[in-house]
């Protein structure tokens, strides 16, 4: 099969972005939560988001910058040590595309998207009360890919999940209907889906 190669070093950024985007798709999104050192709330969403392990339990997000600045939310999870994740439902996703937004450094979030915020049990960092579940989690390391990039790891040390997506220890999927990023404006639900046998 004859298919275009694209060589990274000598790509536009842009190009690198819309490639990559593009094809690593569907993607989770960590809707990640941090709270200034003033008390104020910070809240956006970050479809370079993943949880890549159980044992221990760790998840991650990369962010970048604004034009100005580094991300707040990467910025404060260092300074803090701590951070939420919210997960991104279709009873939210319409909030999310909001916190999305370019704010000022000083801005609430929450506040703008007409959101709940409520504390954790163990880290100081808000929690979206309309999300159907909630991670909240440690910073484990902060790496930086590059100066404008910082890749950030966190210990998940509680877990809040509504009980109306709860079976036990298993996540009803059809109840979470959590919604992933495409490309682009582009989101998936999690409603068609299909099975392929183990090996």
């Amino acid at each position: 099969m004859s298919k275009v190669v694209f060589d990274l070093s000598r790509a536009e950024s842009r190009d690198r972005y819309k490639l990559l985007t593009g094809l690593v798709v569907p993607r989770p999104i960590g809707w990640i939560g941090t709270r200034r050192s003033d008390g104020t709330n910070n809240l956006a969403p970050f479809s370079f988001f993943n949880v890549v392990s159980s044992n221990p339990p760790v998840v991650l997000f990369s962010a970048g910058a604004h034009s100005d600045r580094p991300k707040d939310s990467s910025t404060l999870a260092e300074e803090s040590g701590e951070f939420t994740v919210n997960i991104v439902s279709e009873d939210v996703v319409e909030a999310m595309s909001i916190t999305s937004g370019s704010f000022t450094a000083e801005d609430d979030e929450f506040a703008i998207a007409g959101l709940t915020a409520c504390d954790g049990v163990v880290v100081d960092a808000p929690l979206v009360d309309e999300s159907p579940a909630n991670l909240e989690c440690k910073v484990r390391e902060v790496i930086a890919l590059s100066d404008q990039t910082h890749l950030v790891l966190g210990d998940v040390v509680v877990i809040h999940v509504s009980p109306e997506v709860l079976d036990g220890t298993r996540i009803d999927s059809d109840a979470l209907r959590a919604v992933g990023r495409m490309a682009g404006a582009s989101y998936i639900d999690t409603r068609a889906r299909f099975e392929v046998a183990r090996p």
